[in-house]
């Protein structure tokens, strides 16, 4: 079933959304089935933590996507310092997180959200942004939709760029 396009809103993430965004952060850590989302200590890790932490920075850029009045996931992106993140590329290239819901996922909403992210980093004077996807998951044929292209296997996971 697709989401009713009728239905599909966007907003922008707020600092408000800290708690949603951590709970999005930890969805979007994906590993292939047939293993459960990781412990929840991993979004203690310094290295993981820098995607969600004290969201509403100046450079931060997020959507969150709304159907039916219920926030069903995110797409967010941030700079971060030289050689941190796994889909660093640059310090002028922000890497991306995105998120659904269970119940929002393979119904059409990820798609939408990301061009919408993808514009609202546009609009933020972004030239490029990128972001890392494990080589079985699915969505990667997604995110090549919506302008992504494959640069490089880096600690076996994709690193895609998608230009702005």
């Amino acid at each position: 079933m697709q989401a009713d396009s009728s239905s599909l809103h966007f907003r922008a993430l707020t600092p408000a959304d800290q708690p949603a965004l951590w709970h999005w952060l930890h969805i979007a850590l994906w590993d292939p089935p047939p293993a459960p989302l990781r412990p929840l200590e991993v979004l203690q890790h310094p290295g993981v933590r820098v995607y969600a932490e004290d969201w509403g920075r100046a450079s931060d850029v997020g959507v969150v996507a709304v159907v039916a009045g219920q926030d069903a996931g995110a797409c967010w992106m941030r700079l971060l310092p030289s050689q941190v993140g796994l889909a660093y590329v640059d310090e002028a290239t922000p890497q991306l997180g995105i998120a659904l819901e269970p119940p929002f996922q393979r119904r059409g909403v990820g798609k939408p959200l990301m061009l919408k992210a993808l514009q609202e980093a546009a609009e933020a004077g972004y030239k490029q942004v990128a972001l890392t996807v494990h080589p079985q998951n699915g969505a990667r044929f997604m995110y090549a939709q919506c302008g992504f292209a494959f640069v490089e296997l880096r600690n076996t996971y994709h690193l895609m760029v998608a230009r702005l």
